[in-house]
């Protein structure tokens, strides 16, 4: 991929004094990362906006996060905390440099177009129309840059009938037909409970950065990505629209079961710990029922298509329910693994950061932090041989690196002082 500039000798400054941290992700922070010398412009909160750019940055993009001088993401202060310190902040903006500028004042706007003269990215995710109103929308930014690839996030869609209303991930994930397949055929539809829609969302927006900017070595021109949070996750429902346009087929709430196969639900054993079954391949299904001693089911003659033994889940989950809940769950484990039948335990975030596999694959990392110490969390979601990916520091402190970044974009220290002392920084 092409940059539009070399190495950090002007403009913004590579993030290069980040700590480092241990794990399997390795060192992604110097010259050998996939994204070093990609300079990104964070404009944008909770959530999708900003992991989408931290997924860039674990792969070495030099990720810029410009908050308003007064209100800053509340990610900092979402969900738990300690000693007052915001605990999703130090994940969420991991490997980014953080600055303040009031965009609706222009000499904040200023401070923007200066820093988009020589980046690659922008991610923003203000309502459809704001960025316009202060004259920094993508024609203005384009003016200043024609190369930059610009990323507009937002609940609907930058046109359309409902693209000024506020837009959160749980509007998508009921919007988008989640809610209504997730939970009991009794129950009422279900949200789940984290940013899912948000955090898919996040993943298409850096898979289109990446689109973009590869369009751009072959253009030599930026472009705007229009994402909507309510359509990314629909990508994960399957072929629910297909169904429905070919054969009038509303997938219904099947709790933990499938239509296309049983046995698969989760199974309470003897200590009260839980498993996860699935059967999605019939030589699979097969092994399951002679190890819970039912081997008669397999000579039924449903029993031969995943949608005839899923009409008889009732039978089938009774016969492994029964054999897993005389069983604690590492002999169930240990059994179903001898039997090549495939079982998962049901973890929660304990079970997780004492997995061996987990910890095999380094998918926990611990790194320090100046507020905390050491803070384990989420390493980068994959693994690349040549150029792999690494989680240099914690998110910064709102605003710290101001001074630094303005002053490497030719600002005197004169100059940042009157922008402070007026509000645009």
């Amino acid at each position: 991929m092409t940059v539009n500039h070399s190495g950090d000798s002007d403009g913004v400054t590579g993030a290069g004094d980040g700590v480092g941290a241990d794990g399997g992700a390795g060192a992604g922070g110097g010259a050998s990362a996939a994204l070093a010398g990609v300079r990104v412009i964070e404009l944008a909160t909770l959530f999708a906006g900003p992991l989408a750019t931290a997924f860039l940055g674990d792969f070495g993009a030099d990720v810029v996060k410009v908050e308003h001088p007064a209100k800053p993401d509340p990610s900092r202060g979402h969900g738990p905390a300690k000693d007052g310190i915001g605990l999703w902040w130090k994940v969420l903006g991991r490997n980014k440099r953080t600055v303040t500028a009031n965009l609706s004042d222009p000499a904040g706007a200023d401070v923007l177009r200066r820093l988009v003269a020589d980046a690659d990215v922008l991610v923003e995710n203000f309502r459809p129309g704001t960025l316009e109103r202060w004259g920094i929308g993508p024609a203005e930014l384009h003016a200043v840059n024609p190369r930059l690839v610009i990323a507009r996030i937002s609940g609907f869609g930058q046109f359309g009938p409902y693209a000024r209303r506020p837009g959160f991930g749980t509007l998508a994930e009921a919007m988008s037909g989640f809610a209504a397949a997730t939970g009991e055929p009794d129950g009422p539809p279900t949200l789940p409970p984290f940013g899912l829609a948000d955090s898919v969302t996040a993943m298409s927006t850096a898979y289109a950065v990446m689109l973009a900017l590869r369009a751009r070595d072959a253009s030599g021109a930026g472009q705007v990505v229009d994402l909507a949070i309510i359509e990314p996750i629909m990508a994960m429902l399957g072929p629910q629209i297909t169904w429905y346009d070919q054969i009038g087929y509303v997938q219904p709430r099947l709790g933990n079961r499938s239509n296309n196969n049983a046995p698969r639900n989760t199974y309470r054993c003897a200590d009260g710990r839980w498993v996860a079954v699935s059967t999605s391949a019939q030589s699979i299904a097969e092994r399951v029922l002679r190890l819970v001693g039912r081997p008669e089911l397999i000579d039924e003659p449903w029993f031969g298509t995943g949608g005839g033994r899923a009409a008889h889940a009732d039978v089938l989950d009774a016969a492994v329910g029964a054999w897993v809940a005389a069983r604690d769950r590492e002999e169930v484990v240990a059994a179903f693994e001898q039997a090549q039948a495939a079982v998962a335990p049901i973890y929660d975030v304990r079970d997780v950061l004492a997995d061996p596999q987990y910890t095999a694959l380094g998918t926990a990392v611990s790194v320090p932090d100046p507020d905390l110490g050491p803070v384990r969390m989420q390493n980068v979601p994959f693994r690349m041989s040549a150029t792999p990916g690494q989680i240099r520091h914690t998110g910064r402190g709102h605003g710290q690196d101001t001074d630094d970044v303005l002053t490497a974009l030719g600002f005197t220290d004169d100059e940042i002082a009157e922008l402070r002392a007026g509000g645009a920084i």
